[in-house]
């Protein structure tokens, strides 16, 4: 018998591999993002088919970032331990049953508990990108592949609301909202045929699992946001003080256990390290101040596009798409060119640009006749979309900036998780404070409502510009070096 031989692939063939695994990584970054804003904008027409609350509107968004923000660094920790490889395929395997589970859901409740599954599988997906990458890539190919993320991300957001509008729109075979979530299927067999090729890499020295810091900030937040969900915010129900309270004092639990975890020399889910650096405490509160406004200005115009004027899904998500190409513009722009040139003052001009967008949209709503489309209000998300653009590549610069090599990875898992619960924040105030303001029903009472809801948000950005201020105010001279 004559042995075969196994040859060895050629280096253009493993180059070529190479490239087709990013590829996979790459579409399995931007599904989840597509996911999000494919269901913001398909969410009214969920809620007519499938009937319920009209509060669980924002539980389609909600249940998905939740878990996603809570789990996310538990995901990055799991690829350390397990593989990022295995971890990776595990994650989009399950966000492709869950997706489809979402697709045949025949009740809201069932749809609500898909979407947590969802999410929870995003958050294994998400951390184990950047690992593979570098284990796949070095050298000037490494910062090509990883300075692909952005423009993908950036192309995701610009399809988003559009894809959601036109799958809805278009009733496929009657599936109607179903082609939302039926979409990320096809593209989790791809990713998954490609993954194979992906190489197996997990970190020299295995961290720990922080199961009880979990469970802990899962409880808390939980707590925290339930209530916010449907509740009339100037007016909650002592309950819902009740339930806040408690989850206030369940994440000091939680703070209370990183310390000790730390202190022991256990790996907790937050490295306490980082808040040594007194500009990062300010960092958090930024991003999460910065997208509650963000996705929640998103959802309230979905919701009086739809509720309250009437417009078709198709529309809803074409009035989106100004902000989205404004976001990817400038998201490029500032990457690219102004980030290096102006340093922090980027994110300072990102903020100013979008408090004009928000006041410019206040403008147009008030002026406008309750039951008109409001054409001028394009202009003004355009706006938006470009402050937007310009504050994610700064923001994210000037908070890492002033960390040590080792804490990098703990911060940027923990930034991310905490725009996520930013996100899961914003849809829960500020659409309950438009679904409240909105309850006597009528598109006057729409119109008035989205305004009260821009107006909370107008209230959000100064904060934002406040907690910027904090980040920058020590190291404004080294962020602003090119």
């Amino acid at each position: 018998m004559t042995a075969e031989r196994v040859l060895a692939p050629t280096p253009t063939a493993a180059y070529r591999w190479r490239w087709l695994a990013l590829t996979a990584l790459l579409l399995g970054e931007a599904m989840n993002l597509l996911d999000a804003t494919i269901v913001q904008v398909a969410a009214p027409a969920i809620h007519n088919d499938l009937g319920g609350s009209v509060s669980d509107i924002q539980w389609f968004t909600t249940a998905y970032t939740l878990p996603f923000a809570v789990l996310l660094i538990t995901g990055g920790r799991l690829g350390d331990i397990a593989g990022r490889r295995r971890v990776f395929v595990i994650g989009v395997t399950g966000f492709m049953l869950a997706s489809a589970a979402c697709a045949l859901a025949p009740s809201v409740g069932l749809l609500i508990a898909f979407r947590v599954v969802q999410g929870a599988a995003a958050a294994v997906i998400i951390p184990q990108t950047i690992g593979l990458i570098k284990t796949m890539f070095a050298g000037d190919e490494m910062s090509k592949a990883l300075g692909s993320i952005g423009p993908v991300m950036g192309l995701a957001a610009v399809c988003g609301p559009v894809l959601g509008g036109v799958l809805t729109h278009a009733d496929l075979f009657g599936s109607s909202w179903r082609a939302a979530f039926l979409v990320n299927v096809p593209v989790s067999v791809i990713v998954l045929a490609i993954a194979p090729k992906m190489l197996e890499n997990r970190a020299p020295q295995r961290p720990t699992l922080d199961v009880t810091g979990t469970l802990l900030a899962m409880v808390g937040v939980g707590l925290i946001v339930y209530p916010l969900i449907g509740g009339d915010i100037a007016a909650l129900s002592g309950w819902s003080w009740a339930a806040i309270v408690a989850g206030l004092l369940v994440m000091a639990g939680f703070a209370l256990h990183q310390r000790r975890a730390g202190a022991g020399g256990r790996s907790p889910l937050v490295e306490p390290s980082l808040f040594a650096h007194r500009s990062f405490p300010a960092a958090l509160v930024t991003s999460a101040a910065f997208f509650a406004v963000t996705n929640g200005l998103m959802m309230v115009i979905v919701l009086q596009l739809q509720l309250g004027l009437g417009t078709d899904v198709l529309a809803a998500g074409l009035t989106l798409a100004p902000w989205s190409v404004g976001l990817a513009v400038a998201s490029w722009l500032a990457g690219a060119h102004l980030v290096r040139r102006y340093g922090h003052r980027t994110m300072s001009i990102g903020l100013g640009v979008l408090l004009v967008g928000a006041l410019a949209a206040i403008a147009v709503y008030h002026a406008a006749e309750p039951t008109a489309y409001p054409k001028p209000l394009l202009l003004a998300l355009g706006v938006i979309g470009l402050g937007v653009g310009l504050f994610g590549p700064a923001f994210f610069t000037i908070a890492l900036q002033p960390l040590r090599p080792q804490e990098i990875g703990s911060a940027a898992g923990l930034l991310n998780a905490v725009q996520q619960l930013g996100a899961t924040l914003g849809v829960a105030v500020l659409g309950s404070v438009y679904l409240n303001s909105a309850t006597p029903g009528g598109a006057s009472a729409s119109l008035h409502a989205v305004q009260v809801a821009f107006w909370v948000a107008v209230a959000l950005v100064v904060v934002s510009f406040g907690s910027a201020r904090l980040m920058t105010a020590k190291n404004a001279a080294e962020a602003a070096q090119p």
